[in-house]
């Protein structure tokens, strides 16, 4: 029995020191320490043997034990080791090296277009105003000289909430409501989110951006608002840009105008874009209407003033030369990664 000890103690060690994963250690644990293993067979046989042997073989049964069992730790603990030192090779990072720049957005054209808007009236000494979107029928139409059943209301398109209450379909009701506020002189730009219903193609959408000026103060004369719109023009685009100014009519303005600037497209010659014309309306302007001041306290008879609206997507179209203003709207990257 003592030679079946050793030979058991010496033929494990051999196996742990062969074994080269932690299956293979486990199944030599149960082959030889396991309930039906090697050692315990023959631990089973001690009741034949004589009593004086039995404390004998007892002892050295627990020594081969207690040594295999702890050839059999120190092996998983080298095998740990080298797996780890394995990961870490397998996983490691190179700290010096440059990380991976996250993708960062950029500006939309009509945000960029905007600023320098922004930027060009608050240059001549403009202010900006703010207004709400979801606004009363009387500041969006009847302040501005549009009487429920005019036919102007039919032209805009809107959008109802209420009898009284409609999403603004232009940014001139925050002229008015700072004209009610502030006493002349006045000088804003109110840019702003717009709806109409309108059927969405290349040149129009259901919503839009419009941004409108005021200028109310003594002496003010039409010269005053093509002057201060031929500036705008010139340093938005470049001092050859080319603009006209045609009679119109808006209830809110008398005289009232629309400015034209050369098409991008056909440079004056006449496209499906500018609809053979040369030229595309960027913006109405004309003389504030006297019953317009008369509704916000203002004398007609002292102060006069200009007022002018102009679509923020067709300056962006007309200045990066876009043809569709939907592209405006999709958000494919591909289109904005370009500004």
């Amino acid at each position: 029995m003592k030679e079946q000890l050793t030979s058991i103690l010496e033929k494990t060690l051999n196996d742990i020191k062969a074994a080269e994963s932690f299956e293979a250690l486990d199944s030599i644990r149960v082959n030889v320490l396991g309930k039906k293993g090697e050692l315990t067979a023959i631990l089973k046989q001690m009741g034949k043997l004589d009593p004086e042997m039995r404390p004998v073989i007892g002892a050295l049964a627990n020594e081969v034990r207690q040594t295999l069992e702890t050839a059999l730790e120190e092996a998983k603990a080298v095998m740990t080791e080298k797996a780890t030192t394995a990961k870490l090779v397998r996983e490691a990072i190179d700290v010096t090296m440059p990380g991976t720049a996250p993708v960062i957005g950029k500006k939309h054209p009509t945000s960029i277009v905007l600023d320098e808007i922004c930027d060009i009236f608050t240059g001549i000494g403009f202010t900006i105003a703010d207004g709400p979107e979801v606004e009363l029928d009387y500041y969006n139409f009847e302040a501005l000289n549009i009487p429920k059943g005019h036919p102007a209301r039919d032209e805009q398109d809107t959008f109802y909430i209420s009898d009284n209450i409609v999403l603004r379909t232009q940014t001139s009701p925050m002229q008015i409501r700072t004209m009610e506020n502030k006493k002349p002189p006045i000088r804003i730009l109110a840019p702003g989110r717009v709806f109409r219903s309108d059927a969405l193609d290349a040149t129009h959408s259901p919503v839009f951006h419009q941004i409108e000026g005021l200028v109310v103060a003594k002496g003010i004369t039409m010269g005053d608002l093509k002057g201060t719109l031929e500036l705008f023009a010139k340093r938005l685009y470049d001092e050859d840009t080319k603009v006209r100014f045609r009679p119109h009519h808006f209830p809110f303005t008398e005289p009232s105008a629309e400015m034209d600037v050369q098409c991008f497209k056909c440079g004056g010659k006449g496209c499906s874009l500018c609809k053979g014309e040369g030229y595309i309306e960027i913006l109405g302007c004309g003389m504030v209407h006297p019953k317009v001041l008369e509704v916000c306290g203002i004398d007609p008879d002292e102060y006069t003033g200009f007022a002018f609206g102009m679509g923020l997507e067709r300056l962006v179209m007309r200045k990066y030369k876009i043809d569709d203003i939907r592209l405006l709207s999709e958000n494919d990257v591909r289109f904005l990664n370009q500004f």
